[in-house]
């Protein structure tokens, strides 16, 4: 039986959720599944950080919600979607908390990728300077 109370973050488990300045584009068997200037990015103790991006932003006609499930005591609830064109390396490859806990709702809305299961999940920072006049 699973014990469904929320924890709480804190010193022995962290988690920050901050604003992804950058582009962040996800590509899937070559194809764009998201592209957003509105990414946060979520830092959970001591895993790799994860963009959750809008689901305005991300082509949901190329995902189909799966029957699989988990639970994070962190964050509650995850819900999953393959990518239909990404073959079997894509079952799963994308997760969603619909109701977060309060501690993380910054990421109700939001997908995130599983990094291995799509081409690449890259960071676009703009490249121009500002040039100042002497």
């Amino acid at each position: 039986m699973r014990d469904n109370r929320a924890k709480v973050p804190g010193p022995d488990h962290s988690i920050t959720i901050e604003r992804n300045p950058a582009r962040v584009v996800v590509v899937a068997a070559g194809r764009v599944i998201a592209d957003t200037r509105e990414a946060v990015t979520l830092l959970e103790a001591s895993y790799a950080p994860v963009q959750y991006v809008p689901r305005k932003d991300v082509d949901m006609s190329a995902l189909e919600r799966t029957a699989h499930a988990t639970f994070c005591p962190y964050k509650g609830d995850c819900a999953y979607y393959s990518i239909v064109i990404g073959g079997r390396r894509s079952i799963n490859a994308v997760w969603t908390y619909e109701a977060p806990y309060p501690a993380v709702a910054e990421i109700r809305g939001r997908l995130a990728f599983y990094p291995e299961r799509v081409d690449t999940i890259d960071e676009r920072r703009d490249a121009c300077e500002e040039r100042v006049e002497v």
